[in-house]
């Protein structure tokens, strides 16, 4: 069975959020869907409550959280009801994904057949159809700082290394890190290496949790299936948000190193 929990800040409810809880709800493996307000306000509830005719009111829970936990905290609040109900997979999506139910009654069944997979991502698409590469080698500083900052020239090459284009992503690729937007989580796994690091408020907590898996499973980019995600960008056209994002990338630097991380030659090298 999978659970699948999404975090909600101010979302588009009739534009986004319905559509995919109406997709999702059509999933045959679902046990519940967890809807996790960041908003700090019950702005969602009403629309949840008529959403929730049965035989959805079961598979369906809408939770307010008292303040805006951030991102992994907030799924982890779901995470753990899956460890505690012993839910093999969990899926960890945000609200801004278009995918089809039988995909992912399909990523769920492969999963169910390959134990040695602890988190899979599939194919990425802009709405356009053009791919967007979210399957990564670990960040050093310049990856992160310098694709943000420096002309786009002067890191073209390093860019691509680090997004993986070197690699033929018409096939599987054990990548140690995979986007946040969409994680097909082993629950198993994901409790054994302690469920998202709550020191992060956002950004880079995929990072840390993919790289954590990725030590004992294999943590896949596979590219059957495919899922269109309107990517936002937020720290691109947000000040406030920039502010967060460098923060927290200088939290995941501090705990795992800013220029010497062996781990992270290690895991760039085997892939």
């Amino acid at each position: 069975m999978l659970n699948i929990s999404i975090v909600l800040y101010h979302p588009a409810w009739e534009q986004e959020v319905l559509p995919l809880v109406n997709e999702l709800l059509r999933v045959k493996n679902l046990r519940k869907i967890y809807l996790l307000d960041n908003s700090e306000k019950e702005w969602l509830k009403e629309h949840v409550d008529m959403q929730q005719a049965p035989p959805s009111s079961k598979k369906l829970r809408y939770m307010v959280m008292p303040t805006n936990l951030g991102y992994g905290k907030a799924h982890n609040i779901a995470l753990r009801e899956s460890a505690y109900y012993k839910t093999e997979l969990h899926l960890v999506m945000n609200s801004d994904i278009r995918v089809k139910a039988e995909d992912i009654d399909a990523m769920h069944d492969w999963m169910t057949v390959h134990p040695e997979v602890g988190q899979l991502m599939p194919r990425v698409l802009n709405p356009d159809g053009t791919q967007q590469y979210l399957a990564k080698r670990l960040p050093t500083p310049l990856d992160v700082f310098g694709r943000r900052f420096l002309p786009s020239w002067m890191i073209a090459k390093r860019n691509a290394r680090y997004e993986l284009r070197d690699k033929d992503l018409d096939r599987p690729v054990n990548a140690p890190y995979l986007s946040g937007c969409f994680m097909l989580l082993r629950t198993r796994a994901a409790v054994e290496v302690g469920l998202f690091d709550e020191r992060y408020f956002m950004y880079p907590e995929d990072i840390d949790l993919t790289r954590t898996i990725h030590r004992k499973w294999l943590t896949l980019y596979y590219p059957e299936w495919s899922i269109i995600h309107a990517h936002a960008q937020a720290s691109y056209k947000n000040s406030h948000m920039l502010r967060v994002h460098i923060r927290n990338m200088c939290r995941y630097f501090n705990k795992w190193g800013w220029f010497i991380d062996r781990e992270r030659t290690l895991f760039n090298g085997n892939i």
